[in-house]
């Protein structure tokens, strides 16, 4: 087999060009207010997502569900999936499903 250049491989988001991130899904309350709701939304990227230099791409209004990846090129790792985990579950968040860690790129 040919070994692929470096400009290849970052082309095509292998090897070391490689992003890992894992789906996020979870349900608010029905007793949640609106302003409760952007509460948790705002504290969820403030004390989780930037400083972990992650991004979340998604959205939804009683059900959430979205993408979680690096802002730059990198991986996700199992401590952020758990770190979004513990936060959604410390301000008890419902039906809350992460997946495993996945090639955002090639599924």
């Amino acid at each position: 087999m040919a070994i692929r250049s470096r400009r290849l491989r970052k082309k095509l988001r292998v090897d070391e060009f490689q992003e890992l991130g894992f789906d996020v899904s979870w349900r608010f309350a029905d007793s949640l207010s609106e302003e409760e709701i952007d509460d948790f939304v705002e504290r969820f990227i403030s004390e989780v997502i930037e400083p972990r230099e992650l991004g979340f791409h998604g959205g939804g209004h009683r059900l959430w569900d979205g993408v979680v990846a690096t802002q730059r090129l990198g991986k996700c790792t199992d401590d952020d999936r758990k770190a979004v985990e513990s936060f959604l579950k410390s301000l008890n968040a419902e039906e809350i499903e992460i997946s495993e860690l996945y090639d955002i790129w090639w599924g």
